[in-house]
């Protein structure tokens, strides 16, 4: 007999497992992104809510799991196989352009993310963008994690976000870095190189993993 908790720690441990949040394993398998988040686990009446069957059958069919894996993942017996984790804050990438989540260093603050567990990085500011849609194909696709570290240092040809003082959060390629301007290439199919002058850039961060 499996617990509740046990049975959502397993669903946890599976989108960790490869790489995505609970809500990028919920768009893989089909479901509605919201499915496995953490506020649709407990009913307005404060009682368990249990995943349905029929998301735990689509959820392991996406991701090729055999049903005795996933069980490993509910109990101790999966445990052995993760890595030591840490507690990342987590937001969809097509939100990162709110100020409220950034400093002027381009640091997350506030409260308004979502968390995941995360293999150690050792980087307390160390953060999570979700990607939603497929606007940035072939290199990155919906569901697609990015783990971002705000704090390293960055090198031409580095993967990175860029923040300009006008608009959203540009993710893309170093391509060149002067004391004058930065050129990113973006990742999105078709578009141009951005040319911008480095005081029209608030922030920099590298891209330090993803997942595809």
């Amino acid at each position: 007999m499996f617990t509740h908790a046990e049975v959502w720690h397993g669903i946890d441990r599976l989108a960790r497992h490869h790489g995505l949040t609970p809500s990028g394993l919920a768009r893989r398998a089909g479901l509605d992104p919201t499915t496995f988040n953490p506020s649709k686990r407990i009913t307005k009446e404060d009682k368990p809510r249990w995943p349905s069957t029929e998301s735990l059958a689509k959820i392991l069919r996406a991701t090729e799991t055999p049903f005795s894996a996933f069980v490993a993942m509910m109990t101790d017996e999966g445990a052995r196989i993760e890595p030591p984790s840490q507690r990342m804050r987590c937001v969809a990438l097509d939100q990162a352009h709110r100020p409220a989540l950034f400093d002027q260093a381009g640091f997350p603050v506030g409260s308004d993310w979502d968390e995941i567990d995360f293999p150690n990085l050792d980087d307390p500011h160390a953060y999570a963008l979700e990607v939603h849609g497929d606007g940035m194909a072939p290199t990155y696709r919906d569901g697609d994690l990015l783990i971002v570290s705000p704090g390293a240092n960055i090198r031409r040809h580095d993967r990175i976000l860029m923040k300009p003082t006008k608009g959203d959060v540009v993710p893309g390629l170093l391509l060149r870095r002067t004391a004058q301007r930065i050129e990113l290439a973006p990742f999105a199919e078709g578009e141009d190189v951005k040319r911008i002058a480095v005081g029209e850039v608030v922030w920099l961060a590298r891209i330090v993993w993803a997942s595809q």
